[in-house]
C-alpha cells in the first residue's frame, strides 16, 4: 500500500521514499534517499541532492519521525560513493544542526566515507566556527559526524532492528552495497545501484518490501552501444528484475532510481512502459516509487 499524503504513523515499519531520481536533474525527483522508520525512529539510506528538504516535506505531511527541520535524522547508511547518492551530504550534516540537532550523526558507509566526511567538514569550517562561537551559539556536537567504514555482514543493531550489508555489482565501483533491514515484524531490502547479483537475490528472498533500481528494456534498444554496455554493467533491466522477483517473491516490489540515460525522455509514458515490462514476467505486487511515497 502506498500513500503520498498519509498522516498515519502506524506501529508497523514504514519505507519513505525521499528521493527516487538519478544523476539527471529532474525537478520531480530528488537524488536517491530512502528512509526506513521503525518505532518512530528514522534510518536513512543514501543522501542525494534535496534529501533534507524532502525529509521536511514528509514531516509536513505527517511523517513526524523525522522531526521538525529533519533534526531526528541521525543514523545514516550509504550504499556507495557516487555523487548522485552523496551530493546532499553537507546539507544533511549542517542544516538539521542549524535547525536544532544537538547529537552527532552516525554514518555507516563504504571505504572512503571517512575521507569524504573530513573534507566536507573542512570545507565548511569557517561557517561551523561562526555558528559555534557567534550569536547562533550552536552546540559543536550537533555537526559532529562519527563514521564507520563497513564491509559485508551485520553492520548495525539496536533495540529496533538489525542491518546487514551485502556487496552488489555496480560496474567498476568498488565497495558498493545493498542493505537488509530486519525488524521484529518485517524485512526490508534496499538494493542500491546494482546489476544482477546473487548476493541481492540471497538477501531479498521472501522479504516484505524490496526497493530496487531498474531500467527499461524498451529504452535500452534506443540508446548507443556505449550506453547499452554501461547499463548492462552498472544497472538491472526490467526483465532481469522481474525474473529475480519471480524467484524470491517479495511481498511488495518497489521500483526506484529509474535509469534511462539517452532515451527515457523520448517516451510519453516511461513509467507505464517500465511497469508493463515488469508485469510481463512477474505477477506479484509492484509499484513505481515517487518522492514522498510511503509504503
Amino acid at each position: 500500500m502506498t500513500s503520498r499524503k498519509s498522516k498515519q504513523q502506524g506501529s508497523l515499519p514504514q519505507v519513505v521514499l525521499l528521493g527516487t531520481g538519478t544523476p539527471g536533474p529532474d525537478p520531480e525527483r530528488s537524488g536517491p534517499a530512502t528512509a526506513v522508520i521503525v518505532n518512530d525512529k528514522p534510518y536513512l539510506v543514501d543522501f542525494g541532492p534535496g534529501v533534507v528538504r524532502r525529509a521536511v516535506a514528509a514531516y509536513q505531511k505527517g511523517v513526524t519521525a523525522f522531526g521538525a527541520g529533519a533534526v531526528r535524522l541521525r543514523t545514516i547508511f550509504l550504499t556507495h560513493l557516487h555523487a548522485d547518492h552523496t551530493a546532499g551530504y553537507p546539507d544533511l550534516i549542517f542544516t538539521p544542526w542549524i535547525m536544532g540537532r544537538k547529537e552527532p550523526l552516525e554514518v555507516y558507509g563504504p571505504k572512503g566515507i571517512r575521507t569524504m566526511t573530513k573534507h566536507v567538514l573542512k570545507a565548511w569550517e569557517l561557517d561551523v566556527s561562526n555558528r559555534i562561537e557567534g550569536l547562533d551559539n550552536l552546540p559543536p556536537t550537533g555537526c559532529k559526524v562519527i563514521t564507520h567504514e563497513i564491509g559485508p555482514g551485520p553492520i548495525y543493531k539496536d533495540q529496533h532492528l538489525k542491518v546487514i550489508a551485502f556487496p552488489v555489482c555496480h560496474g567498476t565501483v568498488k565497495n558498493a552495497f545493498g542493505f537488509r533491514f530486519e525488524t521484529s515484524t518485517k524485512t526490508i531490502v534496499i538494493s542500491g545501484d546494482t546489476s544482477p547479483a546473487q548476493t541481492v537475490e540471497d538477501n531479498c528472498r521472501g522479504c516484505d518490501v524490496l526497493v530496487h533500481e531498474a531500467y527499461s528494456e524498451h529504452t535500452f534498444e534506443q540508446v548507443s552501444p556505449k550506453w547499452q554496455a554501461y547499463r548492462r554493467r552498472y544497472h538491472t533491466s526490467s526483465r532481469e528484475l522481474a525474473e529475480m522477483a519471480s524467484r524470491v517473491r517479495p511481498k511488495l516490489l518497489v521500483l526506484y532510481h529509474r535509469s534511462n540515460p539517452g532515451g527515457g525522455l523520448a517516451l510519453a509514458n516511461p513509467e507505464g512502459v517500465l511497469l508493463d515490462e515488469i508485469r510481463r514476467c512477474y505477477d506479484g505486487p509492484v509499484a513505481i516509487g515517487h518522492d514522498l511515497d510511503i509504503f
